[in-house]
């Protein structure tokens, strides 16, 4: 059966007309099998994974002009190990997998990669216990990281300052996220997802007729008066700033949440000495909403430092702040003490999307990714806070939501044969 999609109120576009024949278990008044809002690398791992389906439609709603606009390329793009999240929790099950995953599908698919390696320094004896928690939750997690000694440490990046020890996580890495998601997007293309942009979604609406399912209504970003409505069988949001704008359309008052903002401050850096190899991260600081002023690299070995930590109301206040410089040169220096203070300036911003005031580490004000079917709307999943380490985990959330949806029924794709099966353990 065709599907067209419905413009309230004026004529349809034709650009966002097509027509695909449904499976016959498919309900007939659904114009999709599948919605994703928000078209960042989550999204567009979850609606890759979708539309590998045989009999199924995925549509993706994106309110920018292309993917990844917003959290997924404003990051320091780097392939996590898992080391900070705790035990059974989603962000370190779906970093470990999901590190795998991307390192594969970055090998087999030409995509820009490098495992760079990444040293955790230490300035004192606290700073050091935070290291050896550290390296005995990987050791029982199966993540390669060992202890330096100060000839390796000196040999390999003498400017480094570490007075107390260096922690190496060896499965560390770093990748071309821009390149990571247009290899999504073409792919998700290929096996027949269609991608809607410049397209904001502002209701839904379940559907009361006995079979489920959710109305969707959006608008063009262009101003144009009228609005769009889809039917969808399932519906995922992954809209990562906007989530919870989204979720609050459809969950009663009740069940409603406040959105947090965390925007974080890259800076560049402009002298060629000291060029380190390997990314260098302070020890983790309990209750920080990040991991620390870090020095990262990028494809072409080009340093940058960043992110802090600055909680703002508006997700879409992308202004670097001159006052944070002072306070990142003050981190940076603490673990490259011959760093050129002039040579460092502020570069761009991302902000990340949380859940309240909470850490980037385990304890107390640790918050895990929220990725739930939430009760009461059957087919509708949820993924709120989804922040670092969400790139890494990108592919391993995609499964994930697949299992969520289609635990215990059958479903080959063509193109991609048997998918393999995800435990989780939260």
């Amino acid at each position: 059966m065709p599907w067209s999609l419905i413009r309230v109120g004026r004529p349809v576009a034709s650009q966002l007309v097509t027509s695909r024949a449904f499976s016959t278990s498919s309900r007939l008044d659904a114009d999709f099998t599948h919605v994703v809002i928000g078209g960042g690398a989550v999204g567009l791992a979850i609606a890759r994974e979708l539309a590998a389906r045989e009999g199924t439609s995925t549509l993706l709603i994106e309110r920018h002009g292309s993917v990844g606009q917003e959290t997924s390329s404003r990051n320091s793009e780097v392939i996590h190990a898992g080391l900070y999240y705790g035990y059974n929790t989603l962000k370190t099950d779906l970093c470990i997998k999901g590190r795998h995953m991307i390192y594969d599908l970055c090998e087999k698919q030409k995509i820009p990669y490098r495992n760079t390696k990444k040293w955790i320094v230490a300035q004192d004896e606290q700073q050091m216990g935070e290291l050896e928690k550290v390296h005995k939750f990987a050791t029982s997690l199966d993540v390669p990281t060992r202890f330096l000694s100060r000839e390796e440490i000196h040999e390999r990046e003498p400017d480094v300052r570490a007075d107390a020890g260096v922690l190496e996580s060896e499965s560390t890495g770093i990748v071309d996220s821009h390149s990571f998601m247009a290899y999504l997007e073409g792919d998700f293309q290929e096996l027949g997802g269609l991608g809607v942009f410049h397209t904001s979604v502002t209701r839904i609406e379940p559907i009361d007729n006995g079979h489920g399912g959710y109305r969707i209504y959006s608008k063009a970003n262009s101003g144009q008066a009228g609005e769009d409505v889809i039917e969808a069988e399932t519906l995922i949001n992954s809209a990562g700033l906007g989530a919870i704008s989204v979720s609050n359309m459809i969950l009663p008052p009740e069940r409603h949440r406040k959105p947090f903002y965390a925007k974080g401050s890259y800076f560049s850096y402009a002298s060629s000495h000291p060029k380190p190899k390997t990314l260098l991260y302070p020890a983790p600081v309990p209750g920080l909403g990040g991991l620390g002023t870090h020095l990262t690299l990028d494809m072409n070995g080009r340093v940058r430092f960043g992110p802090d930590v600055e909680w703002v109301d508006d997700p879409t206040d992308l202004k670097p702040n001159p006052a944070r410089l002072k306070d990142a040169l003050d981190m940076i220096e603490s673990y490259l003490p011959t760093v050129d203070r002039n040579a460092v300036d502020l570069d761009y911003c991302g902000i990340r999307p949380k859940l309240g005031k909470t850490s980037g580490t385990a304890g107390p004000t640790f918050a895990d990714f929220y990725i739930k079917e939430e009760e009461g709307y059957k087919g509708f999943i949820n993924l709120l806070g989804i922040e670092s380490p969400g790139l890494t985990s990108s592919l391993a959330i995609g499964g994930m939501v697949r299992e969520m949806l289609y635990k215990g029924k059958e479903g080959k794709s063509e193109e991609k044969g048997e998918q393999p099966k995800f435990e989780f353990h939260h």
